[in-house]
């Protein structure tokens, strides 16, 4: 089975993430997820987040950290997911590619309906 490398940012501001609605025909299509998407061969984890966030959300990444690294089978597709906190940022992140997009307090995270893999994300957002 492949595995997919992805970079995943989550923004937070305050005490508010944001997050996005994968399009209905990807893999998870119609779930919440923090914007990311694959890296590119070669490619550093933060290069990725920087172009993968514009393209997505249309922020600048100034400075991120490391979050917490997760491997998830899901059957069909094998993904490690390089999950970074992205609280340095310049603009206003929105939904560039026409996707839905909005912020949402920790409590609210909880009770979205996000892919297995971010299950993990969320609980070490609480623990922070």
């Amino acid at each position: 089975m492949q595995q997919v490398d992805v970079a995943v940012g989550v923004i937070k501001r305050g005490d508010e993430t944001f997050v996005t609605l994968r399009p209905a025909d990807k893999h998870q299509g119609g779930k919440w997820e923090f914007p990311g998407g694959k890296k590119e061969a070669g490619e550093s984890t933060f290069a990725a987040l920087k172009r993968e966030l514009l393209e997505e959300t249309g922020i600048t990444v100034n400075a991120s950290e490391p979050l917490i690294l997760i491997e998830h089978d899901y059957g069909d597709k094998l993904v490690r997911l390089d999950v970074h906190l992205v609280e340095d940022f310049a603009g206003e992140p929105y939904g560039r590619e026409n996707q839905q997009g909005k912020w949402l307090g920790l409590n609210d995270l909880a009770q979205a309906d996000f892919p297995a893999a971010n299950a993990a994300i969320i609980d070490r957002l609480k623990a922070c």
